[in-house]
């Protein structure tokens, strides 16, 4: 069997389990559309699903994924921001309460960045100015910490702090957080160990949570 033709067999068991099984769920995700309380801005990685890791059910979860889930500062201007455009649509039309950044380890765009900062050139055309975004992760450690074994973990927890910081760069998300409204998470998944971790914008190291 195909990769293609193992996607649509699961397809149809999902269409099963779900549409024949629970079909009240989605008359109501049709009917009254779609009220999510949290907002998963999460990696492309093909490793790290958050509806799987975190057994969410359709509806349960907005979620915007791309290279090393981050998040650009407040820009609004003319050039195309996607992940900007989910965050406004989650936070001023859909009025999340949660807004959680989902790191996680061997992540290939935080070792793109972490390269970067030790020397290496990259021929890549949109992927080194995209992660250029947490340049400043790289400060977290000096150059023999980061070219070590703790580097990839440091660079991927410390780009989470940036992308909390970023995230109240955006006025109406920093407005509703003051208000109380909305809450921020950093989280970073451990595919080693099958460990979920957060981590804060302050100073605090890590902690885990599952």
């Amino acid at each position: 069997m195909s990769s293609i033709d193992r996607l649509i067999a699961g397809f149809r068991a999902f269409r099963v389990s779900n549409f024949e099984h629970r079909p009240e769920l989605f008359e109501q995700l049709v009917s009254r559309g779609q009220s999510p309380e949290v907002l998963m801005i999460a990696c492309s990685d093909s490793r790290v699903d958050p509806a799987l890791m975190l057994n969410a059910q359709p509806g349960e979860l907005f979620v915007v994924r791309n290279v090393a889930n981050l998040v650009p500062p407040y820009e609004p201007d003319d050039r195309h921001h996607g992940t900007s455009a989910a965050l406004e649509f989650a936070v001023r039309d859909l009025k999340v309460s949660h807004i959680v950044v989902l790191g996680h380890s061997r992540c290939g765009g935080m070792a793109a960045l972490r390269n970067s900062a030790l020397g290496e050139r990259s021929d890549r055309e949109f992927i080194a100015p995209w992660v250029s975004i947490a340049q400043e992760a790289c400060h977290c450690a000096d150059s023999a910490t980061l070219a070590g074994p703790d580097g990839a973990r440091l660079v991927e927890q410390a780009a989470l702090k940036v992308s909390l910081a970023n995230l109240l760069t955006f006025p109406w998300v920093r407005d509703r957080v003051e208000t109380g409204e909305l809450q921020l998470h950093g989280w970073w998944f451990d595919l080693e160990k099958g460990e979920l971790w957060a981590v804060t914008d302050g100073a605090e190291p890590p902690v885990p949570i599952a």
